[in-house]
């Protein structure tokens, strides 16, 4: 991934009004990012309960969307991350959704998936062995490419309305 700077990741966001770029907060880690080796950049708000940022790289271009987590949690004993594909205890997953960019998103449509509630995907991917003994193993690069492919496949459907509005 390219490196970013603070004005590039405000920017970036598809799916953010004012008010939520005025609150955005960036990631704790931000001046020792490794950009190098940063599939895609995820992070949680530690001053907005709930909420959580996501900005990949979609032809050439930073493009971000405001992910905000379910309340509650899960009565299962395990979950599985969709964007990773690694199976949790069920309060290390949560589900996750963005309004909608553009028209869609101004009447309340949102796009929705599970995933890790840390959001490091990124990292548990780059894990040698599976997370669990059920999960299907296969190479880190493949793991990597994948979870790649995925989130940048979510951050596409989440401004999708706003480039059919353009």
């Amino acid at each position: 991934m390219h490196p970013l700077t603070e004005d590039d990741i405000r920017r970036a966001f598809a799916n953010a009004d004012d008010s939520e770029l005025h609150v955005l907060t960036l990631p704790p880690d931000y001046l020792l990012i490794d950009w190098d080796h940063l599939d895609f950049l995820a992070w949680r708000d530690p001053r907005t309960r709930g909420r959580g940022y996501v900005i990949a790289e979609i032809d050439g271009a930073a493009v971000g969307v405001v992910l905000r987590a379910a309340d509650g949690s899960s009565r299962a004993g395990a979950a599985f991350c969709n964007m990773c594909r690694t199976m949790q205890p069920a309060d290390q997953v949560s589900l996750f959704s963005a309004r909608k960019a553009g028209a869609a998103g101004a009447h309340g449509d949102s796009v929705g998936t599970y995933i890790c509630a840390d959001l490091s995907c990124h990292e548990n991917v780059r894990l040698a062995a599976p997370l669990a003994p059920n999960e299907v193993r296969t190479s880190v690069d493949m793991r990597i490419d994948g979870t790649r492919q995925r989130m940048e496949s979510f951050v596409q459907r989440v401004r999708e309305s706003a480039r059919a509005d353009a």
